[in-house]
């Protein structure tokens, strides 16, 4: 195969040749490094490029399929990471200059996981700065490859950019208030925020711990399973991951919804915020889901009306007060953006944050 190829198959088929010695993780990861050694100017992805480590990552990856020890669809695949989540040994910034220079002594648990998995990792990816707003990135913003005048979304911007331009195979953010789900959309990629406790959060840098959540961004649905089953599963050192068994999540993507609960939340369908062809493309999705099976029905969510100011309490409270100490010692290398809602959620009275949790609360009910 044509080493200019490779990075154009996706996970699932570059597993495949993997297996079968047809390519070499070398040769996969040599491509990838050539893509963004060429490419990515354009596109601002990577803060860090982990040249050296994933040159040798591949190496090991290669003699230990030779020697019969391939270990699943994940080996040898090269992945690229958040700048959120702790790398032994590499530069760990959060976006922020505050961190410019921070090296942990450990890994991540879902960097941890990956290299179990046998991933490959390249670098981290570019993000807001502490994976707060959109549009707040302190190391310049990434671009969208579709359109280098478009943003990708944040926070996990660079990860979007760096999938949809071909310069990993697949790679994971961070979703808090829709980080991942916006990069996904904006750059026309598979994106999933897992259900919050299937994916541990030791090592990552928080934002709001009550929400953050890692999980894939992807070219391919199929690419989201195998990456997200590579990081999900029980973690002591978070308390709040699940102990249960971590499901094959390729073997559900059989195309048989029959008998799926579908709910559309009748408030936020019919909400004045709620754009119009928005709207008529979730009405469509919905039909195409009933005629495949599932059960669509509308569903009355009447505190849904206020699901964003309490989002937005959280997003503003919690990380004031994880930086608390920083904000008094650092305030002016924070960007303009950032100081504002800090300090503003700093000041945010204890009844505000308290009523919205009970809403909250209320609400999930």
């Amino acid at each position: 195969m044509n080493k200019a190829d490779i990075p154009f198959l996706s996970v699932a088929e570059l597993s495949r040749l993997i297996e079968a010695r047809d390519v070499s993780p070398v040769e996969v990861t040599e491509a990838y490094l050539g893509r963004i050694d060429d490419l990515d100017f354009k596109f601002n992805a990577f803060l860090t490029v982990t040249r050296k480590e994933a040159l040798q990552a591949a190496r090991e990856a290669e003699q230990a399929i030779a020697r019969g020890g391939y270990q699943g669809p994940m080996h040898g695949i090269p992945v690229a990471v958040k700048d959120q989540f702790w790398t032994k040994g590499i530069r760990s910034t959060g976006g922020s200059r505050i961190l410019a220079d921070f090296v942990p002594d450990e890994d991540a648990t879902v960097i941890a996981n990956l290299k179990k998995a046998g991933a490959v990792l390249l670098g981290k990816t570019n993000l807001t700065e502490f994976a707060m707003g959109r549009g707040f990135e302190r190391y310049s913003p990434p671009r969208n490859p579709w359109d280098l005048d478009m943003r990708t979304g944040g926070s996990s911007g660079g990860s979007g950019a760096a999938t949809a331009a071909f310069l990993c195979a697949t790679s994971l953010g961070e979703d808090t208030g829709g980080s991942i789900r916006f990069p996904a959309t904006w750059c026309g990629l598979a994106g999933l925020r897992p259900s919050w406790g299937r994916v541990s959060r030791y090592g990552v840098m928080r934002g709001v711990w009550s929400m953050d959540t890692v999980g894939p961004i992807s070219r391919t649905v199929e690419d989201a399973a195998v990456t997200l089953a590579a990081i999900a599963g029980y973690d002591p050192r978070d308390p709040y991951s699940w102990n249960t068994p971590v499901p094959d999540y390729r073997q559900a993507l059989d195309g048989n919804i029959r008998g799926v609960r579908v709910g559309l939340v009748t408030e936020q369908l019919n909400s004045e915020n709620t754009e119009a062809e928005t709207r008529e493309a979730v009405v469509r999705a919905a039909e195409a889901l009933e005629e495949l099976g599932a059960a669509v029905e509308e569903v009355s969510l009447p505190l849904s009306r206020h699901s964003g100011l309490l989002t937005l309490v959280s997003l503003i409270v919690e990380p004031a007060a994880n930086q608390g100490g920083w904000l008094r010692e650092r305030l002016q290398d924070y960007g303009h953006n950032n100081r504002v809602g800090l300090l503003t959620g700093s000041i945010v009275p204890a009844a505000a944050y308290y009523k919205a949790q009970k809403l909250r609360s209320l609400l999930r009910q």
